[in-house]
């Protein structure tokens, strides 16, 4: 099965689906690390943006580490975006995800008990040539409610120039929009758009220094251009939910633990993998 037929097998799948695609406001009474105003924010927004987790000592060494995964990703032939789930195969990756100072920003939006699941560095070389159309990440997932968002943490310094992430303001609020399946390949790096987005509000460039995090509903719209320039862009895209949520197509087998409990064992809460390289 060629990659479009497996793309257009995998959304007949997705839209056959019973699915609660509604954004449900987020954020405990009294949290810990965020303000209010973040959480407000987030609310009315569909994300907060610019939080450091890491200093420059910090993510320098995750850079590195990631500068050794790619090159070895790269030796055997694959992209450099096709680092996904990799909480199932690097220590290094599974312990970011679980890390407590990305842990508790996702635990003061949704609550105590909650779930990693994903895990995909977005790595944009330069004059790579691909874009990222606007789309809704839930769009692609098997989740049920929509009580999920990502933290996109900055490994490199991401602005204008090299390709940040841009999002729509509000339009986690528009519900689920509809798509269509994008034909040039070659150029989206993603299977699905969301046309004529722009139409919907002014987008805004999230622009992030190297270890500051973007946090964004699985409802919001949200793109990237090409990378034009000389320099790389890579981020670290971290997924968590809400313990409640329900999810098929064994999307639950990716599902760790990452704070409280899962009372009803719903997901499978790998432990972390080992690696045999050293970085």
């Amino acid at each position: 099965m060629n990659t479009l037929a497996k793309h257009e097998l995998d959304d007949q799948k997705l839209r056959s689906m019973a699915r609660d695609l509604r954004f449900y406001p987020v954020g405990v009474r009294n949290p810990e690390t965020l303000t209010h105003q973040h959480i407000m924010s987030f609310n009315r927004e569909g994300y907060i943006k610019g939080i450091r987790v890491f200093d420059d000592a910090e993510i320098a060494q995750i850079r590195r580490y990631f500068d050794e995964l790619l090159e070895r990703v790269l030796a055997e032939g694959e992209s450099s975006y096709s680092i996904i789930s990799a909480h199932l195969k690097y220590g290094r990756a599974y312990d970011l995800l679980k890390h407590p100072r990305i842990v508790a920003l996702v635990k003061d939006l949704l609550g105590e008990n909650v779930i990693g699941w994903g895990s995909h560095y977005f790595c944009k070389l330069p004059h790579d040539g691909k874009t990222v159309p606007w789309h809704q990440d839930a769009s692609y997932w098997p989740l049920t409610p929509s009580k999920t968002l990502t933290v996109w943490l900055a490994i490199d310094d991401a602005d204008v120039e090299n390709s940040c992430m841009r999002f729509i303001p509000g339009s986690h609020h528009l519900g689920h929009l509809t798509y269509e399946m994008t034909e040039d390949r070659e150029r989206n790096l993603l299977s699905q758009e969301v046309v004529d987005a722009e139409e919907l509000g002014e987008p805004v460039n999230v622009e992030l220094d190297a270890g500051e995090v973007s946090i964004h509903s699985d409802l919001l719209l949200h793109s990237s251009e090409a990378n034009d320039s000389d320099r790389r862009r890579c981020g670290l895209a971290l997924r968590y939910c809400a313990v409640e949520v329900r999810a098929q197509l064994g999307f639950n087998e990716r599902g760790v633990v990452v704070s409280g409990q899962d009372l009803q064992h719903h997901w499978a809460n790998p432990s972390r993998p080992t690696e045999n390289h050293v970085c």
